[in-house]
């Protein structure tokens, strides 16, 4: 699939997530574009990441071709988990969201651990 499809693909996603990291960088953090991903850390990212789950400590997140994440060190760290994401996205577009949380409840049904036994964070792990 060429880029500009694969970017408008995920565009529903991308879009109100590019939102945050303007927020995060007009808080005080950090904005760059990186390999065609935006990548945001800081400001007001870590306590929204916090909220998101409050018992797991989310270093990055990635929702469409944007990256959230708590530092600048943690993107260069997780960056290579993240691209995973990136390409899981690009393969399943605005679906990925659903399907990633239907997959951790189904490991939840089996008595599995949510996060780390779906099968995308299995994928994005082995990527590393």
């Amino acid at each position: 699939m060429p880029r500009l499809l694969r970017v408008l693909w995920v565009l529903p996603v991308s879009l109100p997530a590019a939102t945050l990291a303007l927020l995060g960088r007009a808080t005080g953090g950090y904005l760059a574009l990186h390999d065609g991903v935006l990548e945001a850390a800081g400001g007001l990212l870590p306590p929204l990441l916090t909220l998101l789950n409050p018992r797991l400590r989310i270093s990055a997140i990635t929702l469409g071709h944007v990256v959230l994440a708590r530092s600048r060190e943690d993107l260069e760290r997780t960056r290579a988990h993240e691209r995973v994401h990136v390409r899981q996205f690009e393969r399943w577009g605005p679906f990925f969201p659903v399907l990633y949380l239907g997959a951790g409840a189904l490991m939840l049904l089996r008595g599995r651990h949510a996060y780390w036994d779906n099968p995308y964070e299995r994928e994005a792990r082995a990527g590393e």
